[in-house]
C-alpha cells in the first residue's frame, strides 16, 4: 500500500498547546491565558505557560523531525507574539522565533505548514468582543499581512484557521474552550466573523503575491443517526449542519444552509451577515485541511429510550447528543475510532463540494501512555489506530479524492486544551517536570511508514 510521488508526510502542533514562555519575547495575553487562568475552566488548573518548553527546546525538536523522517510540520503562529495587543506594528522578537521555526526546518528539508490562527486570540481584542465583533475580522486579516510579509518567501502552504467550528461553538456557545461564553448567538456570530477574517486574510494575502498557497483547515465527522427512528433522522440532520454545512456550505458555495438559517432564528438574525461577506468567504482556495477524530451516531435527545452509550458530546440546542455505536472502540478521550469515516468524509468534500487538493491536517488519538521499567512507551493502540486511518485515507485516494499530505496529531504530548495535561496524543512523551523528550513506538513505526511510503501490507 503505497502513497503517491511527493505526498507530505507530517506532525502538527499548536503554539499555546507546545510553547510556554508565555511571557517572554513581547508576547502579549491570550484568551487561553485567561481562561486556564480561571479556576475551574482547566483539569486541575493546568496552563500553557510552560507547556512543552518548545520556545526554549526548539533545535532539540527540530532534530528529532529530521530524525523521524518528517516531510512536513504543521505548526502555528502565536497572534500575541506578533501583536500583543492583537493591532498595530509586528513584535519582532515574535517574528524572530518564527523565523528560527521556519530556517531550522528549511534547514532539515521539512515543509513547514503554517497556521495562522489556533484558538490563541489576543485577549485586548476579546475585551472589545473577540470573534463575535467584525473589527476581529479586520484586525486578523492585518495580521496574517504582517507574517505573511515576513515569512511569505519561505512557507509555501499557509492556513487561515484551525477548526472555525471549535473556536466558535465550543468557546463562545458551550464555554468549555476559552473565552468561555455560553451563548448561541455569540458562536452564530463568531462563525460567521472568524470565515469573514478567513475571506479577508486570502485578499489581504493574495494582494502581497508571493505564490503561497492558501487554505483553511475544518474538522469535519460524517454524522448517521442512531436508529432508522425520524426523530434520531432529523437530530443528525441538524447534528450534520451544525458540525459541517455551516462551514462547507458558505466556503465552497457561497451561502448558509437554509435549514440551519431557519433552525437558529430564534437565536440571531443574523443581521451581521452584510453584502459581500459570502462573495469574500467563498473565494477559491488552494487547499484543504481536514481534521478527522470519530464519527457522530446521533440520537434525538433528550426523551426516548437509550440505545446505546452516549459519548458525552452534546450539541447545544439542537436536541441531539453522540452514542457510541456496539462494538465500536474508543481513545483515551471517550471519542468512538471509525477509521472508515475518514474516507466517508473526504469523499463527500469531493463529490458534494468541490475536488479540490485536500490535506488530512490532524488525525490522532490520546492513549494512557506511560514509560514502562525498560524505558519505553508502547502505545500499540495509537499504532492501531494510525494504521487503520492511513488504510482509509488510501481509500479515499483510490476513490478520486485529490489527498495530498497527512499530518499525525501530534508530534509531542502537550498542553490538550480543557484536558490539562491529562491527555496524550504525541508520538513523542513529554517528561513534563524534566522536559525530557522519548520517541514511542509509534514514532518508530511513523518513521518506517515515511521511509516505505505507507503501512506494511
Amino acid at each position: 500500500m503505497r502513497f503517491p510521488e511527493g505526498f507530505l508526510w507530517g506532525a502538527a502542533t499548536a503554539a499555546y498547546q507546545v510553547e510556554g514562555a508565555v511571557g517572554e519575547g513581547g508576547r502579549g495575553p491570550s484568551i487561553w491565558d485567561t481562561f486556564s487562568h480561571t479556576p475551574g475552566r482547566v483539569y486541575r488548573g493546568d496552563t500553557g505557560d510552560v507547556a512543552c518548553d518548545h520556545y526554549h527546546r526548539l533545535e532539540e525538536d527540530l532534530d528529532l523531525m529530521a530524525r523521524f523522517g518528517l516531510g512536513a510540520y504543521r505548526f502555528s503562529v502565536a497572534w500575541p507574539r506578533i501583536q500583543p495587543e492583537g493591532r498595530g506594528p509586528a513584535n519582532r522578537s515574535g517574528l524572530d522565533f518564527y523565523r528560527r521555526l521556519v530556517e531550522g526546518l528549511g534547514e532539515r528539508g521539512i515543509e513547514p505548514v503554517l497556521t495562522l490562527y489556533h484558538w490563541d486570540l489576543p485577549q485586548a481584542l476579546e475585551d472589545q468582543g473577540g470573534w463575535t465583533s467584525r473589527q476581529t475580522s479586520e484586525r486578523f486579516a492585518e495580521y496574517a499581512a504582517l507574517v505573511y510579509e515576513a515569512l511569505g518567501g519561505s512557507v509555501r502552504f499557509w492556513i487561515t484557521l484551525n477548526e472555525p467550528w471549535v473556536s466558535a461553538w465550543m468557546g463562545y456557545g458551550l464555554g468549555v474552550h476559552a473565552p468561555g461564553r455560553r451563548s448561541t448567538a455569540d458562536a452564530l456570530a463568531a462563525t460567521h466573523h472568524l470565515l469573514l477574517g478567513h475571506g479577508l486574510a486570502l485578499e489581504a494575502l493574495r494582494a502581497l503575491g508571493g505564490g503561497g498557497r492558501l487554505g483553511i483547515t475544518l474538522n469535519l465527522s460524517p454524522v448517521r443517526a442512531a436508529s432508522a427512528e425520524p426523530a434520531d433522522a432529523e437530530a443528525a440532520r441538524r447534528v450534520d449542519g451544525n458540525a459541517n454545512r455551516l462551514y462547507l456550505d458558505p466556503l465552497f458555495r457561497g451561502s448558509y444552509p437554509q435549514d440551519m438559517l431557519e433552525h437558529y432564528r430564534g437565536a440571531s438574525d443574523f443581521s451581521f451577515v452584510r453584502d459581500g461577506d459570502l462573495q469574500r468567504i467563498s473565494a477559491p482556495v488552494d487547499f484543504l485541511g481536514v481534521n478527522y477524530y470519530m464519527r457522530h451516531t446521533v440520537r434525538a435527545a433528550p426523551g426516548g429510550g437509550v440505545r446505546g452509550p452516549s459519548t458525552g458530546m452534546r450539541f447545544g440546542e439542537l436536541g441531539a447528543e453522540t452514542v457510541l455505536p456496539e462494538g465500536v472502540g474508543t481513545t483515551a478521550m471517550g471519542w468512538p475510532v471509525e477509521p472508515d469515516g475518514l474516507a466517508e468524509i473526504l469523499v463527500r468534500v469531493k463529490e458534494e463540494y468541490r475536488d479540490l487538493p485536500v490535506f488530512v491536517t490532524e488525525n490522532g488519538c490520546a492513549v494512557h501512555d506511560y514509560i514502562d521499567p525498560e524505558g519505553e512507551v508502547n502505545d500499540v493502540e495509537r499504532v492501531a489506530y494510525l494504521d487503520a486511518h492511513l488504510r482509509a485515507a488510501h481509500a479515499a485516494l483510490e476513490r478520486g479524492v485529490d489527498l495530498r499530505g497527512y499530518m499525525v496529531w501530534s508530534l509531542l504530548d502537550n498542553f490538550e486544551w480543557a484536558e490539562g495535561y491529562s491527555k496524550r496524543f504525541g508520538l513523542v512523551y513529554v517528561e513534563y517536570g524534566s522536559q525530557r523528550r522519548v520517541p514511542k513506538r509509534s514514532a518508530r513505526w511513523y518513521a518506517a511508514v515515511i521511509r516505505r511510503g505507507g503501512p506494511e501490507g
